[in-house]
């Protein structure tokens, strides 16, 4: 049986969450309440699109992963967000083939959904997060 995957969101990095939202609150959509990443270093609202969701990310530190990707590249897509159905399996079967993880451990992000980074050099120049379908709702 084949698990089923899906996008979970679109992660983009920005200077300003204010400014950022204000495309999507033009275009009549619907933003969720700030909420802080702590291990993450970042400040983060979802945008929901469809079956999918934007992610907006702001640094809350100068040494955060995402304000050293906007210092690097300038803000933009950041990264894809797959739900799978069993993400400690996936981790497993990924660490077993000799994938490149960010981190070995599966993390607690926003809205308490965990994750885990797959590294650019082992997903075609893209940072891959993987997170736990869990009964995930987009709302």
């Amino acid at each position: 049986m084949e698990m089923e995957f899906s996008i979970d969101h679109l992660g983009i990095a920005v200077k300003s969450l204010a400014a950022a939202k204000s495309i999507y609150e033009k275009l009549g959509l619907s933003i969720s309440a700030e909420e802080i990443v702590e291990q993450e270093k970042v400040r983060v609202v979802m945008v929901p699109v469809g079956e999918s969701r934007l992610e907006l990310m702001e640094a809350t530190s100068d040494d955060s992963t995402v304000a050293k990707f906007i210092a690097k590249r300038g803000a933009g897509l950041h990264h894809i967000c797959m739900r799978v159905p069993d993400l400690p399996a996936v981790v497993a079967k990924l660490k077993s083939n000799g994938v490149r993880l960010v981190s070995n451990e599966i993390k607690t992000g926003a809205g308490g959904h965990r994750y885990v980074f797959v590294h650019p050099q082992s997903a075609g120049g893209v940072l891959l997060e993987l997170v736990d379908d869990g009964g995930h709702s987009n709302l």
